[in-house]
């Protein structure tokens, strides 16, 4: 996944909303959203290819997501696959101050990642290029392929759309949202950071929504929770940028 925005904390309905877009190569075989038959308490979509997930709610609302850290010159294929973290998290028992230090431990044996996990109620963060555990305040933040909240065009643009929207209203119409997860416009060249990939690829990396021949944006999710535990959890996915399906997923967390 590599755009995550999400609004925490402070909102009058909803503990917790989500929207977020999964960019992969498009060759990679991919599961769409549903509970998995071997852990019927998870709800995620699934790389078939290593088996893991990029984002995962579990019905007594354990909760995690996963983007890569963007960093070419220090990629190295061997490593162990960043997408087993997040179900490693939900389907386990640990705070998520004790799994994010045994994975501080652990962080060489991967590539650069970004983690969020917790509860619908509160979430924490972790880098492994960064190394810090923080909790995340509440309000509105977004995370893409550096840090959390690191002022690339799309990261401010889809922070400050979502901050706006949900602060305007007291419930989220989904449309809006997947209308912002949509939005292809790219960042001028002076705005665009160096991640170590060519300039024509960091150029179509930089919009929201991403379609390039052979890479780009694969599922769209929003997930909401209400101070009543009502959960809504949507993806839409996508075949080489256009519309494929919709999932959509309501149900009340258990106590």
């Amino acid at each position: 996944m590599c755009i995550i925005s999400f609004h925490q904390g402070d909102h009058p309905t909803y503990k917790l909303i989500v929207a977020a877009n999964r960019d992969e190569f498009y060759n990679r075989p991919t599961a769409a959203a549903n509970w998995w038959e071997d852990h019927p308490q998870l709800l995620a979509g699934r790389d078939l290819r290593a088996g893991g997930t990029w984002m995962a709610l579990t019905k007594d609302g354990r909760f995690a997501a996963l983007t890569n850290y963007r960093d070419m010159a220090n990629e190295h294929p061997n490593r162990q696959t960043r997408g087993e973290i997040v179900p490693s998290f939900v389907l386990g028992d640990d705070t998520p101050e004790a799994f994010l230090e045994k994975l501080h431990q652990n962080r060489a044996q991967y590539n650069g990642f970004n983690v969020l996990v917790g509860s619908v109620d509160k979430l924490m963060y972790y880098a492994n290029r960064q190394g810090e555990i923080t909790s995340v305040p509440p309000g509105t933040h977004t995370v893409s392929n550096a840090f959390l909240n690191t002022p690339w065009p799309k990261v401010d643009r889809a922070r400050k759309m979502l901050a706006e929207y949900v602060h305007s209203v007291d419930i989220v119409d989904v449309d809006v949202l997947f209308e912002q997860l949509a939005l292809v416009e790219r960042a001028p060249d002076d705005l665009l950071p160096n991640t170590g990939v060519p300039q024509e690829l960091e150029r179509a990396l930089s919009s929201i929504f991403i379609e390039t021949d052979r890479y780009g944006t694969r599922a769209s999710t929003v997930l909401l929770v209400t101070h009543d535990n009502d959960v809504t959890f949507i993806e839409r996915t996508f075949e080489r940028g256009k519309f494929k399906n919709d999932v959509t997923f309501t149900f009340t967390l258990e106590d």
